[in-house]
């Protein structure tokens, strides 16, 4: 069912890699609280962004990932589709991965000057895998690469070694109070992966959209 008038613009983007043995059927079944939200019937149907530019959601087959840059109107209750989602991926998903998505307030204009209103733009970071140790790795490479990027702009990345060390301490506490329940192999550390900021914002300046 199209959404007339939507509050926000909700743009997902990430990408996943995923088990060699997963089928298309199965990304469908996974997706679907975002196809059906969209109002398609299926996931061909649905897996068109709003945009044309963007890419959309496109599973890469031989390369065993999922991409998804796509917009669709919505409102706060996309929330719910994205926890459905996030909980069919970790059972598909190869490693942790993190998935941005923003919500673009549709009647902001940010080029009228006389505008005292502020944005309703707000922004998740959700992460994905198929076990808790996966998901906080992917959590740690993210804030990992954060901090290295921000502060490479006044010290030598070759200087930041401590800072790192002290990031891995952080999550190794973490992990520690998961082992006590659930076996989940070694705790996260290692080299930064890539990836844009964690946690969730509010209003502020707009975020920019993707570009490919």
């Amino acid at each position: 069912m199209a959404r007339y008038n939507a509050p926000f613009e909700i743009h997902v983007h990430g990408q996943v890699l995923l088990r060699a043995d997963v089928t298309f059927e199965q990304i469908q079944d996974a997706l679907k609280p975002l196809w059906k939200y969209a109002g398609a019937r299926s996931l061909a149907d649905g897996a068109q962004s709003s945009y044309e530019e963007e890419p959309g959601i496109k599973f890469d087959a031989p390369e065993h990932t999922l991409q998804m840059c796509w917009t669709v109107p919505g409102d706060e209750d996309f929330k719910q589709s994205l926890d459905e989602m996030c909980m069919m991926l970790n059972e598909l998903a190869a490693q942790g991965a993190p998935i941005e998505v923003t919500f673009y307030d549709a009647d902001f204009d940010e080029d009228d000057e006389e505008g005292d209103e502020e944005s309703r733009d707000d922004f998740l970071m959700l992460f994905v895998g198929p076990t808790p140790a996966a998901i906080m790795q992917a959590q740690r490479d993210l804030l990992v690469q954060d901090v290295i990027n921000m502060m490479e702009r006044h010290f030598d990345g070759a200087e930041l070694g401590g800072v790192v060390s002290e990031i891995d301490k952080l999550f190794a506490q973490r992990f520690e109070t998961l082992v006590n329940s659930l076996e989940l192999g070694k705790p996260p550390r290692g080299p930064g992966g890539s990836g844009g900021p964690g946690g969730s914002g509010h209003g502020g300046g707009r975020r920019p959209r993707h570009l490919h």
